[in-house]
């Protein structure tokens, strides 16, 4: 009698101390969920997006945030990304936003990189022109022409391009995170299809050189070209060309009309008189 008292007070101490603990647990997991402001689920880098890459399911995940806290333009689908081109580098956890993707149905690589209205061209260097491998995407150079005009004989050399963004340096689009100089034997420019076609004529007149330009530096300067002869010392500078005399007009002079005559008669009497004049 007392054993089955006993197991039926130790049955229904289990059950009200499950009872409690259970009632404790929703009460604190109620307060908790009280306190978290409601989310939503928004796209991430899953790994770290190189320029010109295209965007794969396995690239991004979804992520709860507070809706407080995202970033304006977030994706909250990953359909929406997938085959998207990247143009600017996302580190990984970071929000996938628009500015730093292609347009849709742009594709990914060089093309996607190409603002509306501008041009990507390529032109042949070493590494003297290059500036020793420095010139890197994302830098910024002038472009130099060294030739002889036409009809000269003395060369010289004029800055033909300003401030142009050096889009990609062979076949890469991303400049070397070390920041060490690498050397390729082609640079790819960034320009407006006017100088697009300055570019590829000053590649056939003569030497050209890059010059490597502060990012921050914009001021567009007037810059006047430079003959090899102003490089000397003592150099005579070239005589400009007398300009032709003009030949007096022949002016023909009339020979002035002989004046008109007056006559002025006089009456004297019965006489008449007669005074030119």
């Amino acid at each position: 009698m007392n054993r089955n008292r006993l197991l039926l007070i130790g049955f229904i101490a289990l059950a009200l101390g499950a009872f409690v603990s259970l009632f404790v647990y929703r009460n604190l997991q109620s307060r908790t969920n009280s306190k978290t402001p409601p989310g939503e689920e928004v796209v991430v880098a899953a790994d770290d997006l190189q320029v010109g890459s295209k965007i794969e399911d396995r690239d991004i995940r979804l992520v709860h945030f507070p809706s407080g806290e995202l970033p304006a333009g977030c994706f909250h689908s990953k359909t929406k990304l997938v085959g998207r081109g990247v143009v600017l580098p996302i580190s990984k956890g970071e929000f996938v936003l628009p500015n730093k993707l292609a347009g849709e149905n742009a594709g990914s690589g060089l093309p996607s990189l190409i603002p509306p209205g501008m041009r990507a061209v390529s032109t042949r260097v070493n590494d003297t022109t290059s500036v020793s491998g420095f010139v890197q995407p994302g830098t910024r150079v002038d472009v130099l022409l060294t030739g002889n005009p036409q009809g000269s004989s003395e060369q010289q050399t004029t800055t033909v391009l300003e401030n142009v963004a050096v889009i990609a340096t062979g076949q890469k689009l991303e400049r070397n995170s070390a920041g060490e100089a690498q050397s390729f034997p082609v640079v790819t420019l960034l320009v407006s299809p006017d100088d697009a076609e300055k570019l590829t004529l000053a590649s056939s007149q003569g030497h050209i050189q890059l010059a490597l330009r502060n990012p921050l530096d914009t001021k567009q300067e007037d810059i006047a070209s430079v003959k090899s002869n102003s490089l000397y010392k003592g150099g005579a500078e070239p005589t400009p060309a007398a300009a032709p005399r003009s030949r007096p007009k022949h002016v023909e002079v009339q020979a002035p009309q002989p004046p008109t005559a007056y006559t002025v008669e006089v009456y004297k009497g019965d006489k008449k008189e007669e005074d030119k004049f």
